[in-house]
């Protein structure tokens, strides 16, 4: 099993891209089945696919319902807003999951690679969302109309210098720099509320750049960095120069979309190489 006949099973956080998975799976014929979170997931992605909802911590009913609906491909898709493990409320396999992982999971790629292990576990073949979406990869250099000048550029440069060891650290994957002063990094609050943070942080002269990468260490079948027109927006609003994110290595929700209001706005787009930037410093 595990073809492209099978059900593709959609784990679906928040934000447009579970729904663009399905649709994107749906137009070759292939049939999905979406567990959907309670207070994560939008009803909108699941209306009108077969779906479950689930809470977080039903790791045993969702396990249930995968194999239910006959899946065997399975997708972990959209940011998810991590819960107190008071929220939870774990049923026993999950009290099982969490009493075995232990200290792994104080980290979002600890937890994450002990989920994916988990899930191989019970039979399941993880993909990548990037797999599964084709052309929906940031390509290398710059998208649209503006390129980034040199302070920019330096600034890019910094970037992936913090964000690299703020991946190590397993803290987060995006940085904002301007006029080479970091004045915000990514945490558990995600990009967009890093976005709104630094609106009433920046400084005169050149605006900053936003910079996301990959963490070093990370699976890459579970948590890409994602951005789209939201992110174009919220960088926009908070007065940035650019986006700088890696090439080849972060999924681009509605090219056409995010170019367009780069362009308008005057911000640059650009996808990098963080190998060859830590290289040239």
């Amino acid at each position: 099993m595990g073809t492209e006949e099978s059900t593709l099973g959609i784990l679906a956080g928040g934000g447009t891209l579970p729904r663009r998975l399905a649709d994107r799976a749906g137009s070759t014929g292939r049939p999905v089945f979406m567990i959907a979170f309670q207070g994560q997931t939008d009803p909108a992605t699941v209306a009108d696919l077969p779906h479950a909802w689930v809470k977080m911590g039903e790791a045993g009913r969702t396990i249930g319902e995968l194999k239910r609906a006959g899946v065997v491909d399975l997708v972990m898709a959209g940011p998810v807003r991590r819960p107190s493990w008071s929220e939870l409320g774990l049923d026993w396999w999950g009290v099982r999951f969490v009493a075995r992982i232990g200290a792994r999971a104080l980290g979002d790629d600890g937890l994450l690679k002990a989920v994916a292990k988990a899930l191989e576990d019970e039979g399941f073949r993880l993909v990548g969302a990037h797999d599964l979406l084709g052309d929906g990869m940031v390509s290398s250099g710059v998208l649209g109309k503006h390129a980034p000048d040199a302070t920019a550029l330096a600034d890019i440069a910094h970037g992936v210098t913090v964000a690299r060891a703020l991946g190590l650290a397993d803290v987060g994957q995006a940085v904002v720099v301007q006029q080479g002063l970091v004045l915000g990094v990514e945490a558990i609050e995600g990009t967009d509320a890093l976005l709104e943070r630094v609106k009433d942080l920046r400084r005169a002269g050149p605006g900053g750049v936003l910079v996301k990468i990959a963490k070093p260490q990370q699976d890459r079948r579970v948590d890409l960095p994602t951005i789209g027109p939201g992110t174009l927006d919220r960088a926009i609003a908070a007065g940035l120069a650019g986006v700088a994110v890696e090439a080849a290595g972060t999924i681009l929700i509605d090219a056409a979309a995010c170019i367009t209001a780069a362009d308008q706005a005057g911000l640059f787009l650009i996808g990098i190489d963080p190998a060859a930037e830590l290289e040239a410093k």
